[in-house]
């Protein structure tokens, strides 16, 4: 009895504490990561690109396949033992393997072995972009919960300062020194603190759920993320853009993925110029036959009765309605877009890292312009608060001294994460796995 108790309390904790789990960031990308459906179709894709290698492999193979029949003869037909007209009933059987391999067939093979390898790599750039895409979407929401949550305690913390405010004016109305007017606008401000509380609860449950949605997490009601320890972290300032872009032509996968698309292209021009090319095949065949008119036994029938045959054909393309030119100059056409498209992936990377670049810089002012502001109107709020409680401020300009403080402190925490979120992307455009960003 006492074990099943300790049993069953033990169980308890368990599922309290899994209850009580608080995600960090690192924890949801790698989850994702490993979760992820579009993640897990692109690896499908990568599986895909070794089928399509152990079919080129195969190509070098020779090919292997047998025979074997059994026929039974009434009437006039011939006796395969004798070649000879024979109006009886017998029963016969045959039987041969076949080998051919192709010994030159303008080196498609081995171009379609080299295509299979470049796929492959392409795939595998393709997976790690997709896994920088994922990561960055995850770290996006994150920010967002955190950015909700600390709107929250600012919201709540004000709030507490508005309540203290309705306790003093209600004194202060008791013995005369306010007017009850007073009273009646803290109140309404209180009301109001108090709906944007309840908003700013709803907007951290919709962007924890979005979360777990991405996360691929159905239990909503206890999910939850480590909102401490997160902070500015900035390792990429002391770079140039001219590094950044450089290290990002060096490291990012659409670059990768468009090389690797010419690779494929030329590889394709180079197969299709094969079929100019005249093919050698070779071949082995031997076969043997049985039937039940020789006087012989088996075994001696199937010694006596076996042929080989062996030998190369050559086949020589002479014309097929210029199919063969036609997808020549059709894969040409591809080579060449392909290096347009990875001309194009160049540009488009650097105008996105000077973008990046360009937004990270201008985060950042907006953030130090929010802190300037921030402190601005604290001093202007720590001021109206003291007229107000010497009673040379009314109740309505004392609330909106503390409205321009309070959307301050917004302010800040929307451009504080904003600011992490530009540079955490600026950060994966140098070359930072995302696995390895830190906040």
């Amino acid at each position: 009895m006492k074990k099943s108790i300790i049993i069953i309390a033990v169980l308890l904790l368990g599922v309290t504490a899994n209850a009580q789990k608080k995600w960090t960031l690192k924890e949801c990308v790698e989850y994702a990561l490993e979760n992820n459906i579009s993640i897990k179709q692109s690896e499908l894709d990568l599986k895909a690109t070794d089928i399509e290698a152990l079919t080129a492999l195969g190509n070098f193979l020779p090919s292997f396949s047998g025979s074997a029949g059994v026929s039974e003869s009434i009437g006039l037909g011939f006796n395969p033992a004798t070649n000879q007209p024979e109006t009886v009933k017998f029963l016969s059987a045959s039987g041969g393997v076949n080998v051919g391999y192709t010994v030159f067939n303008g080196l498609r093979n081995v171009r379609q072995a080299q295509r299979a390898k470049i796929s492959k790599l392409a795939n595998q750039y393709r997976l790690s972009r997709m896994k920088d895409d994922i990561s960055l979407l995850v770290a996006n929401s994150y920010l967002t919960v955190l950015l909700n949550k600390a709107n929250l305690e600012v919201l709540k913390s004000q709030n507490e300062v508005t309540k203290q405010q309705i306790r003093q004016t209600e004194q202060l109305v008791e013995v005369g020194t306010l007017p009850q007017g007073d009273l009646l606008e803290i109140k309404a401000t209180d009301a109001g603190e108090q709906q944007s509380i309840v908003n700013a609860e709803n907007q951290i449950k919709l962007s924890l759920i979005s979360l777990a949605q991405t996360l691929l997490i159905k239990d909503y009601e206890t999910f939850d993320i480590e909102d401490e320890g997160y902070g500015i972290v900035d390792s990429i300032s002391d770079k140039s853009i001219e590094e950044i872009i450089q290290n990002a032509k060096e490291n990012r996968s659409e670059i990768r993925i468009a090389e690797q698309n010419v690779a494929l292209a030329e590889k394709d021009v180079q197969i299709a110029k094969g079929g100019l090319l005249p093919t050698v095949n070779a071949f082995l065949s031997y076969d043997t036959r049985f039937t039940n008119r020789d006087p012989r036994d088996f075994i001696d029938q199937l010694y006596i009765n076996d042929g080989i045959r062996y030998g190369f054909s050559l086949n020589v393309p002479i014309f097929n309605g210029w199919n063969t030119k036609a997808n020549v100059k059709r894969n040409k056409i591809n080579l060449e877009r392909s290096k347009y498209q990875l001309e194009q992936a160049e540009l488009d990377l650097e105008s996105n890292v000077y973008q990046a670049y360009i937004d990270a810089r201008g985060t950042l002012k907006a953030y130090e312009a929010a802190e300037s502001a921030l402190e601005s109107q604290e001093l202007a709020y720590e001021y109206a608060k003291a007229r107000y409680d010497e009673g040379l401020t009314n109740a309505f300009d004392f609330s909106q001294a503390k409205l321009r403080y309070d959307n301050s402190k917004i302010n800040l925490n929307r451009t504080k994460y904003d600011y992490i979120f530009r540079l955490k992307v600026l950060e994966l455009f140098f070359g930072i796995p995302a696995t390895e960003l830190k906040f």
